[in-house]
């Protein structure tokens, strides 16, 4: 893709190893929430989502809400101290680790993503925080995560270990075989481990699905497939689904701060369960 005038200025100050011109999911996302760490290209990216559908945004925010129950679910709950949040994306409001710590101030966690600006920028907040980590990695080379010096020394895979994958396998073609991914993440891990799956869902009655997985696919990010749930409850073959399932994201665990009434309510689902 050649680049315009403002991609060259954008260019100039961005961190070694980022294309401009080429839309990331990472800062499309931070731009959706309201966030500055993003450029042109992510920009239009994100308005072909909200030109297809105004209330994208909500999407984000009702997945952030179904991320911070679960957090606290898991660490207070299932008594889990260590975490990796695999496609953590740019920080923002409400972090993982600060979410668990709020519960148990003792939690590790590591955020991978294979975005260079998420490693830039994560780095740059947590330096000093010794039991917190960020590295670049692709879920799709589990032992670029797991073979990491941070990983290795941060998490001990002789204890149960909570693996976060929320908003990153709708970014998976299904030539990527996206169930073979998280299988292959789930085989890494010891018994008693948890894992967090929570992607766009397409509800079979709602004609706004396949709009918008339309403005995903072909409105220059390239990817968001929203997958039924029968496509999604094979993320989680062999596992066991902690109540209430994998379900609408504002019906897991609802509390007092969720979402109620919200218009996406059937566009997102997510799930935790436990490997026995």
């Amino acid at each position: 893709m050649s680049q315009t005038p403002d991609d060259g200025a954008e260019q100039a100050t961005a961190p070694p190893g980022i294309n401009v011109a080429v839309p990331s999911i990472a800062r499309v996302y931070d731009f959706v929430l309201g966030g500055k760490d993003n450029f042109a290209s992510d920009r239009a990216a994100a308005q072909s989502l909200l030109d297809s559908m105004p209330e994208t945004p909500l999407m984000a925010r009702d997945n952030r809400e179904l991320l911070r129950r679960a957090v606290r679910w898991l660490v207070a709950e299932a008594g889990i101290d260590q975490i990796i949040d695999i496609g953590s994306g740019l920080p923002t409001a409400g972090n993982v680790h600060e979410l668990a710590r709020d519960v148990h101030p003792g939690v590790r966690v590591v955020y991978v993503d294979v975005d260079p600006i998420v490693l830039a920028h994560g780095r740059a907040i947590l330096a000093g925080d010794e039991d917190t980590e960020v590295i670049q990695a692709d879920i799709r080379e589990p032992d670029g995560i797991f073979g990491d010096e941070a990983t290795q020394r941060l998490i001990d895979l002789d204890r149960p270990v909570a693996v976060l994958v929320s908003s990153l396998l709708h970014h998976l073609g299904d030539d990527e075989d996206p169930v073979g991914v998280i299988r292959a993440i789930v085989d890494r891990l010891p018994s008693g481990s948890y894992v967090l799956v929570a992607n766009f869902v397409d509800p079979g009655d709602d004609a706004r699905a396949p709009k918008i997985e339309n403005a995903f696919l072909n409105g220059g990010l390239g990817t968001g497939r929203f997958r039924t749930f029968a496509e999604q409850e094979p993320y989680f073959a062999g596992l066991d689904l902690v109540e209430p399932g994998l379900v609408f994201a504002n019906d897991w665990k609802t509390d007092l701060t969720t979402p109620r009434d919200s218009p996406v309510h059937r566009l997102y689902a997510g799930g935790v369960a436990r490997k026995p």
